[in-house]
């Protein structure tokens, strides 16, 4: 029993064998561990293996969604190009004109600016221009104070990053000054880099007499030697019995000196050229070695340990601003130290910059566009990028005049702009033949009903690609397209009603009322009256009616309803409203809104209404 135990202690056997099974589950027990043969982890091994045995039909999906920049955008290269003329003078250190970019949604507009952006920081790296974009989202980043303070940190986390760069290399500096003092002071002390006299050959160091000999020349204002003339250089011995100093040229001593019985003669030629090669070790050593302070500005190591100093106390003296909770003026400061600290070109775009003006008026644009006049480094211009083309009628004459210096206008793509453009995209989207004829073609005609949006064409793409991927299709068909046509526009039905604001969704589901209740042609005064119920209902704040004409607009704006101004005649103008969405999917979104929930039943109201 033992040899069979002690056989199978020593057999290799894999984790799937049954080696140990009962000391192996103990330990399992004690260590915690699950065994590999546990029933219940069984249900859950081929949980994704039938998702995964499909060939995959994408290649790169991400080249299919809005946040993908394009190295190519077809049938943008007028307003990139034209983008590109007013920012060059980034690229000289000139302050560009500021720019606002119109179109609808979908049009290319970010995409193109951020392509230019790229370009713009690339090409300044290579000439080696101070410039940066900052880019700013402003439908997430909507008030002044988040604006300020997003771009303030953003400016001294660069200062920052700058700092510590120009530190280390400081710091690298201060090391090479140590070394080249240490390879000075040990050029000096290297008994090989002087000619003594134990360099000549035939002569001893320390001769019989006790007298050492020198090649060192004296410097006595009387014995001057022209080495050039051939004459021998003065040449000193050192008693050192006395350490009294012997002049070898001197007449007293023409003859050999007698020393101890032998002779030692010195030889006056060796001597000088032991002279001449000092002198050339010397030169030789200016040379070789440069002094690191050359071509600085600094002049000591000192100069340079107070500049570290200084620029220590200024990173330390930065500041993150918070997201809340500091005054406006306050943040506005740090914002501007931060962007003046060094030179530099800055470029800020604000894309969706009427979200801002509406929620937070035209302050901030006023601050930035003003702020030239005040920097002495740094230079700041804006680009502002809109889906409302009128934004600009409620800003301040001031803020107008000096911000919109330069405007591009992108019209909306035609079916075979989209073609052309989803085409590029399918290139490095899709593998093989993964993609029917007729597929291209019908997702831009479906985009182009769609006022020109590439991106709801590349959506459409995309989420015909994910379906037939789910069905472990071969290939893209146009059913896919079309059931990906549907599944979008529910989508986007869901998430933009579930985002709007509260009094918003008031006025949606007065019209959804209405709607369905059976009265067409809807006007504004109708939808007012049943608005101000459902206000009471929830007591909530009620808006004027011109302000509930306003979001009736920008419903309109979001594709959610349909206003049409009409003529009445000598009655007057109005709003004729109808829903471009489904009414119960759009009605279920509203309801699960925790305030709208609370109205238990609205039919009444609507009855009351029509009774009156």
């Amino acid at each position: 029993m033992s040899d069979d135990n002690s056989e199978g202690s020593d057999r290799n056997v894999d984790l799937g064998s049954t080696r140990g099974f009962g000391s192996n589950l103990e330990e399992s027990n004690l260590s915690g561990s699950d065994s590999d043969s546990d029933p219940d982890d069984e249900p859950n091994q081929g949980l994704f293996d039938d998702l995964l045995s499909g060939e995959p039909i994408f290649e790169n999906k991400e080249v299919l969604r809005p946040s993908y920049t394009p190295h190519e955008l077809p049938h943008r290269s007028d307003q990139i190009n034209k983008m590109a003329t007013i920012l060059v003078a980034a690229l000289r250190g000139e302050t560009p004109s500021n720019i606002l970019i119109y179109g609808k949604t979908g049009t290319g507009k970010t995409a193109s600016a951020k392509f230019v952006s790229k370009e713009l920081e690339s090409t300044s790296k290579k000439y080696s221009v101070p410039c940066e974009v900052e880019y700013i989202n402003c439908e997430v980043t909507d008030t002044q104070y988040r604006v300020l303070a997003q771009l303030a940190n953003k400016f001294i986390e660069e200062n920052e990053r700058v700092i510590e760069t120009q530190i280390d290399s400081l710091e690298a500096l201060l090391d090479d000054l140590d070394e080249y003092d240490d390879t000075i002071t040990s050029d000096e002390s290297d008994p090989d880099s002087e000619t003594t006299a134990s360099d000549v050959p035939g002569d001893d160091s320390f001769v019989d007499d006790g007298v050492a000999e020198t090649t060192e020349p004296n410097f006595d204002a009387n014995s001057s030697t022209d080495l050039e003339s051939g004459e021998s250089e003065p040449v000193n011995r050192v008693d050192l019995s006395t350490g009294d100093t012997v002049d070898l040229t001197s007449s007293e001593s023409d003859s050999p000196v007698e020393t101890g019985g032998s002779d030692t003669v010195v030889d006056d030629d060796r001597s000088s050229a032991g002279s001449e090669t000092e002198g050339d070790t010397d030169r030789s050593h200016d040379d070789d070695y440069e002094h690191p302070l050359a071509d600085t500005p600094f002049s000591s190591a000192a100069d340079v340990e107070d500049r570290i100093a200084s620029l220590e106390a200024d990173r330390e003296s930065f500041e993150e601003v918070p997201m809340t909770g500091w005054p406006t003026d306050r943040v506005y400061s740090v914002f501007f130290d931060a962007v003046d600290y060094s030179e530099r070109v800055v470029v800020i775009m604000l894309d969706e910059i009427d979200k801002l003006v509406e929620k937070s008026g035209d302050d901030t644009l006023y601050n930035l566009s003003r702020m030239n006049s005040e920097l002495q480094n740094s230079r700041v211009s804006i680009i502002g990028i809109s889906n409302d083309l009128k934004f600009t009628d409620f800003l301040d004459p001031r803020v107008k005049s000096s911000l919109g210096e330069e405007e591009i206008v992108f019209p909306p793509y035609d079916a075979n702009q989209l073609r052309d453009i989803l085409q590029h995209r399918s290139e490095v989207a899709f593998k093989g033949d993964a993609l029917s004829p007729d597929v291209i073609p019908l997702c831009a005609a479906f985009a182009a009903q769609e006022h020109g949006d590439a991106r709801r064409a590349l959506d459409l793409l995309r989420t015909a690609g994910e379906l037939a991927e789910r069905a472990q299709a071969e290939t893209i068909v146009e059913e896919h397209v079309r059931q990906a046509q549907d599944k979008i526009e529910l989508d986007r039905v869901v998430e933009v009603v579930r985002t709007l604001p509260t009094q918003s969704k008031l006025v949606l589901f007065a019209i959804i009322l209405l709607e369905k209740n059976g009265v067409h042609s809807i006007n504004t005064g109708e939808v007012f009256n049943i608005y101000k119920r459902l206000c009471e209902e929830i007591d909530a704040d009620v808006l004027t009616q011109r302000r509930v004409t306003d979001l009736i607009s920008e419903l309109d704006m979001l594709g959610i309803v349909n206003a049409v101004v009409v003529s009445k005649g000598r009655y007057g103008r109005t709003k004729e409203i109808s829903l471009s969405v489904p009414i119960e999917e759009t009605e279920a979104v509203l309801l699960s809104d925790s305030r709208l929930s609370d109205i238990d039943d609205v039919q009444p109201f609507v009855q009351a209404r029509f009774d009156n």
